[in-house]
């Protein structure tokens, strides 16, 4: 009886630590992460984004779902940040919804300054290999049917092998990467949609999906969209509502 009194406390002071500290799934607070967007409506933050020039930030489509009008950037405490306006979204014009791909949308700021960071994005397409360790952060739930944070936290995740994911994922997408969630206790949650997954420092995907809305990880594998290949897609939106100097591309997928 006694033994079966301290296994409870034992499992419930690991379920509340558990609630308080992992907010992105088994992750712990960011410290250098200064390109990363939280993306807000009038009723605050529903996705994650991140910056690729000094007022173009990249997100989920799905996220265009939430209304998004403006982010809040500039600092891991969302409390902090600086707010603005988002002036125009692009949603790539195939994107139908997360599970069947080109779940990407990019974001002209309503204003700039130039003094945020900034992360690079692939390129070219990056080789990633089973088991990399790679990065993924965001201001999501703590658990299915948490709450959203307030202050950014990341984990680690491992590239998981395409068709082991695709043995998991029968209708993958073609244009995704998978890491994080599948036989691990890390990962993403709601919230963290549309962040960076970093690998060799570069933003090479975007968070997409997962289970069924599932965080209680191990579950199939974390879904992201694959940034090298929308490369072009990204270069003819800067090009045409920037003035950037980029390479010219016959690509023309831009849906208002």
């Amino acid at each position: 009886m006694v033994a079966r009194y301290f296994l409870l406390l034992f499992v419930l002071s690991v379920y509340v630590s558990g609630a308080d500290s992992s907010r992105i799934i088994g992750g712990r607070n960011a410290s250098s992460m200064r390109y990363m967007v939280s993306v807000q409506n009038n009723g605050g933050h529903v996705c994650g984004g991140f910056l690729i020039t000094n007022n173009f930030v990249v997100t989920a489509a799905h996220c265009y779902d939430d209304h998004p009008t403006h982010v809040v950037l500039g600092n891991h405490n969302l409390k902090n940040g600086q707010m603005v306006a988002i002036k125009k979204k692009f949603v790539h014009n195939s994107y139908e919804s997360p599970e069947t791909g080109d779940d990407i949308m990019l974001l002209k700021l309503a204003t700039t300054n130039g003094l945020h960071d900034v992360i690079q994005l692939p390129h070219a397409e990056i080789d990633l290999t089973a088991n990399e360790v790679c990065q993924v952060a965001g201001w999501g739930k703590t658990m299915s049917g948490g709450k959203y944070v307030g202050e950014l936290r990341v984990v680690d995740v491992s590239v998981i092998n395409p068709q082991v994911c695709k043995n998991q994922w029968p209708q993958l997408p073609s244009s995704v990467i998978c890491a994080g969630g599948y036989g691990t206790n890390k990962g993403f949650c709601q919230g963290d949609s549309g962040g960076p997954l970093v690998c060799k420092g570069f933003a090479v995907g975007i968070v997409s999906f997962n289970h069924n809305r599932n965080c209680n990880y191990p579950d199939k594998p974390n879904v992201y969209t694959d940034i090298s290949k929308y490369l072009q897609w990204i270069d003819m939106i800067l090009q045409n509502h920037q003035g950037l100097t980029v390479k010219p591309h016959m690509f023309c997928c831009l849906h208002y």
